[in-house]
């Protein structure tokens, strides 16, 4: 199982971006995917999650502001980040934990490359 995140980069505080995150290796579905991130120093931190149910989570500091969304079919998680403020700079990661593919099932996360995400003027 592998995870490709995209859509990192430098934005003004106040923009939006686009976080995306697919999945693949003969996935047939995922209990939960979501998004971390982390800052030099600091531990890796749960931005916002997404449950085969449809149920998410958010950090309190991103409520409001970002929205998380999967499209089941195609194993791809994505995070909506509007009103960005420098706080928000970090490297994200994306998630995926509990994976049945077509002949097993992963109990435990996989981790996507992480993509830079910069709030700055």
């Amino acid at each position: 199982v592998q995870l490709q995140a995209s859509g990192g980069g430098l934005v003004q505080p106040g923009g939006s971006l686009r976080l995306s995150c697919a999945a693949s290796g003969s996935i047939f579905s995922i209990n939960f995917m979501g998004w971390y991130r982390q800052t030099p120093g600091n531990q890796r931190e749960l931005v916002a999650s997404n449950s085969n149910s449809g149920s998410t989570n958010y950090a309190d500091s991103v409520k409001g502001r970002f929205t998380i969304s999967r499209d089941a079919a195609r194993s791809t998680v994505y995070l909506q980040m509007n009103s960005l403020k420098p706080e928000d700079t970090a490297v994200y990661y994306c998630n995926a934990r509990g994976v049945y593919t077509s002949d097993n099932y992963y109990p435990t996360s996989f981790w996507g490359q992480g993509t830079q995400v910069t709030v700055s003027s």
